[in-house]
């Protein structure tokens, strides 16, 4: 495993229908619903590389979930209480208005170079409190636990495990 392991406590959408050359002020007709995600990032891979996709792609990460909270129940995306815990003790808190980029924004500026289809899911970014960002840096471990929530959308818990070390070939 990894000594430079984080969390990234993110607002998610799924997109519910395909699109294309969406205008932001029709991006909410596009989204199907909202869910809570753990951008799970290695830092070290993230950083060695000049995309970050490496770093985000390891096989157990991006946990998503609990459920999938329908647009119309979720309400006002852009106003949502998230908080992340790390084995008991709150790290971020934060509100999806303090975002970089709000989902409608990411509708628009996405489906600008390509097609969107039902099932994409898009994570928004996260706020500040990650681990490599304190002083010191406070990075993931195995046996901690990491739980997000997001305000009116639920509550995502993982346990941190070991990565197999054997080859599946």
């Amino acid at each position: 495993m990894s000594p430079a392991l984080d969390y990234e406590g993110e607002l998610g959408f799924v997109v519910g229908r395909r699109c294309r050359h969406v205008p932001r002020e029709r991006a909410h007709e596009v989204i199907a619903g909202y869910l809570v995600v753990n951008d799970v990032s290695v830092r070290d891979w993230q950083l060695r590389v000049p995309t970050w996709t490496m770093g985000k792609s390891f096989d157990t990460h991006g946990p998503i979930g609990p459920w999938l909270t329908t647009a119309d129940e979720a309400g006002d995306p852009h106003g949502l209480r998230l908080r992340t815990w790390v084995n008991g003790e709150l790290r971020q808190d934060s509100n999806t208005k303090q975002l970089i980029f709000d989902c409608f924004a990411l509708v628009e500026h996405l489906s600008t170079a390509f097609t969107l289809e039902p099932g994409d899911v898009v994570a928004t970014g996260t706020p500040g409190g990650v681990g490599i960002a304190l002083k010191p840096p406070r990075l993931l471990q195995v046996g901690d636990v990491v739980r997000i929530e997001i305000e009116g959308l639920g509550a995502l818990e993982n346990p941190v495990v070991a990565e197999p070390d054997t080859a599946t070939l």
